[in-house]
């Protein structure tokens, strides 16, 4: 049996640093992040929900996109008003859009795929807020992996599968059971 920490460990991604990484490559990093690690999440789930392809379309889409926007943003003033560029500059924008829905649709599948592999594995329901999984998609799946461990260790003290720490392992340092009881 795999341990709870396995995925996360493999990954070795934490997400405070997945995020300053997208933020100061402009977005790129998730994209090189999914197509080297996504096949770290298929084969610890052994649910196979997207592809390399999948990824390379999604940074096809991206890359095209932001292309065609600095294409499309000419000046007129200094150009002259031209009808093309505003068509490549909805072009570009709607590949961007199509970017952005491919993330959340990955996003989805690779959640469908983690509650799959923690319910069949370690026997409890990995609960994943679908309204982040929309806004922060592949940012938040991250973060539930790295969450993992703790979210089956309130499982297992819920379930009474573990118990509380004894009294005296929460006391502050130089304290005792006996300096807390009233005399």
């Amino acid at each position: 049996m795999t341990d709870i920490t396995t995925l996360g460990t493999r990954l070795n991604t934490k997400t405070l640093n997945f995020v300053l990484l997208s933020f100061v490559t402009f977005g790129i990093y998730p994209l090189m992040w999914l197509y080297r690690k996504q096949s770290i999440i298929i084969d610890t789930t052994k649910v196979p929900f997207s592809s390399d392809l999948y990824v390379l379309w999604i940074a096809i889409c991206y890359g095209i996109s932001r292309q065609l926007s600095v294409m499309g943003s000419t000046d007129p003033e200094l150009y002259g008003y031209d009808p093309t560029m505003d068509a490549i500059a909805m072009l570009g924008g709607v590949l961007s859009i199509a970017s952005g829905v491919m993330y959340i649709i990955w996003a989805f599948k690779a959640r469908t795929a983690l509650q799959s592999y923690v319910l069949n594995t370690f026997k409890f329901e990995l609960k994943m807020n679908v309204f982040y999984v929309i806004i922060f998609n592949v940012f938040y799946i991250t973060w539930c992996i790295n969450a993992m461990p703790e979210a089956f260790a309130k499982h297992k003290i819920i379930q009474g599968g573990l118990t509380a720490a004894p009294a005296e392992a929460t006391l502050p340092a130089g304290n005792s059971q006996a300096d807390t009881d009233p005399k």
